[in-house]
């Protein structure tokens, strides 16, 4: 009975939600803080899911300069969860193929979003360098999911070297958005305990090359893989007892 009610409620409130992202992508078309507002709207539904979303920000005033975020992408909960953290001025980079998608890929790229083709390396590329002059240009900053795929469980997958070569190209600070793990969450349970995102402190670019990528790519990937396995046993035993937390 709870899986079909919660489904039912789920299924009317992101309803909601595409119709008001619609009108929002009518009104205002491609701006800077759609993504944001949007972002707002998917999180708030998390408490239907059953969980308590806590969200750090472990330098707040990082959000008010350029940065790439890096995410780590684990399933489809990510549109609850990690939603939480995104701030204003910021947009994402996702597969080309969304566009394809009925309404949600309408709504992705009129929201602001970047469009990449990951299958074509040049292509890839061309799109990394319009990005930086995009940033440029508007002030975003960009979020990007590194590993390229849904995790679903396995821990914090190798790191393609798109978002870094893009993160030295515009000199701009690489900052990690850790979401934890996520596979607890049963829409037929009453309580799926707790998700902890946290938005780390950022890590510089200033003085790196091209030649640097693959050296960078593996330092944060070694720093966001610690510090997930230790918000992982955070949340997990949160999740035996009462949660006293509100968010930072």
């Amino acid at each position: 009975m709870l899986l079909i009610v919660r489904s039912l409620i789920l299924a009317i409130m992101l309803l909601l939600a595409f119709v008001f992202a619609i009108f929002l992508c009518i009104l205002r078309p491609m701006h800077r803080d759609n993504v944001h507002v949007l972002a707002k709207v998917f999180a708030s539904v998390s408490p239907i899911l059953g969980i308590k979303v806590i969200t750090r920000h472990v330098q707040p005033d990082v959000v008010k300069q350029q940065n790439i975020y890096l995410g780590n992408h684990q399933n489809n909960f990510d549109l609850f969860t990690q939603t939480s953290a995104v701030p204003k001025a910021t947009v994402s980079l996702g597969k080309k193929s969304l566009a394809w998608m009925p309404l949600f890929g309408q709504i992705y790229w009129l929201s602001g979003n970047i469009l990449i083709d990951r299958k074509n390396r040049s292509s890839a590329f061309d799109t990394m360098a319009k990005t930086v002059k995009k940033m440029q240009q508007k002030l975003l900053s960009v979020w990007i999911f590194p590993e390229g795929t849904r995790s679903r469980g396995r821990g914090l997958l190798p790191f393609k070297v798109g978002a870094f070569h893009t993160a030295i190209a515009a000199q701009v600070p690489v900052v990690p958005v850790l979401a934890t793990c996520q596979n607890h969450i049963k829409l037929n349970k009453w309580d799926n305990g707790v998700v902890i995102v946290e938005m780390m402190a950022p890590i510089a670019t200033q003085g790196l090359e091209k030649s640097d990528v693959k050296a960078f790519a593996a330092k944060v990937h070694n720093v966001m893989s610690a510090r997930l396995a230790e918000l992982n046993q955070e949340a997990a035993q949160l999740m035996v007892k009462p949660v006293a937390q509100d968010n930072v």
